[in-house]
């Protein structure tokens, strides 16, 4: 680290747990942003303030008005352009010394084996089933740990998913068959901050995990109810049957 990096990260140096080895291990991650809309925003933000050295960011989405609402890393300026682009923008602006990599197209299993091969952590911000589906299958297949987020209405969630550790669910294991009307917050609505402080906490995971301090919710979902400011921890087996990383089942 030059002299301009270990001003702009004391705060974190000064952390006993985290000190000049955490803050380097930021600064040698790469973390895949998948989806740039209420959960993808906070998330962008502060792993580029983190000092994360290198952010890819994958939508393919375009700003609109209804966005701006809890999407804080767009504007008013920005309606008609792509997320990612500003998104970008924005991480630029916040840490010029991050390298930021950007995908305007919807995800799918070929493009993400393509994508992962360099990722030390992907990080889910997305609404789309299918595509969480298929995140599931290629980081199973390269043993790339995930972090997962909802959020809908008054409700979100967070959950860590670590293909590397054996006794680790899966995304299939929590939810075996899931629809994207379930996922979906635009016919339910959904209280701006809620995303944010889902999102603040997927990147607080994510930092915790490159930098290799605390505990990790492997194997624990992490439930927040908004109306109720409460947070809930339920733990996470993983599924014996699961057709994703469960034991194939033999046939006689």
């Amino acid at each position: 680290m030059n002299d301009q990096q270990l001003e702009r990260y004391a705060r974190h140096i000064l952390l006993p747990q985290m000190d000049v080895e955490g803050q380097q291990a930021l600064l040698d991650a790469h973390v895949l942003v998948l989806g740039l809309g209420g959960l993808g925003c906070p998330v962008a933000q502060y792993l580029a303030a983190a000092g994360v050295g290198r952010l890819t960011l994958v939508d393919d989405d375009q700003v609109e008005l209804s966005n701006l609402q809890r999407q804080v890393a767009h504007g008013t300026a920005d309606i008609g352009q792509l997320k990612v682009d500003s998104a970008a923008d924005e991480v630029r602006r916040l840490n010029p010394d991050v390298q930021v990599i950007t995908h305007a197209v919807r995800a799918d299993e070929a493009l993400l084996t393509q994508w992962l091969g360099d990722v030390t952590l992907v990080v889910d911000c997305t609404d789309n089933a299918s595509v969480r589906y298929a995140l599931n299958r290629v980081a199973l297949s390269l043993g790339k740990p995930w972090l997962s987020g909802a959020a809908v209405a008054l409700s979100g969630q967070v959950t860590l998913f670590n293909p590397q550790q054996a006794d680790s669910p899966c995304y299939r294991c929590l939810y075996p068959q899931l629809t994207e009307q379930q996922l979906s917050c635009a016919g339910s609505g959904v209280l701006s901050p809620l995303v944010g402080v889902v999102g603040a906490t997927q990147a607080l995971e994510a930092v915790k995990w490159l930098a290799g301090i605390g505990r990790s919710p492997v194997g624990k979902l992490m439930t927040y109810d908004a109306l109720n400011s409460e947070w809930r921890h339920w733990q996470l087996p993983k599924v014996p049957t699961c057709p994703d990383c469960g034991s194939p089942v033999k046939v006689d």
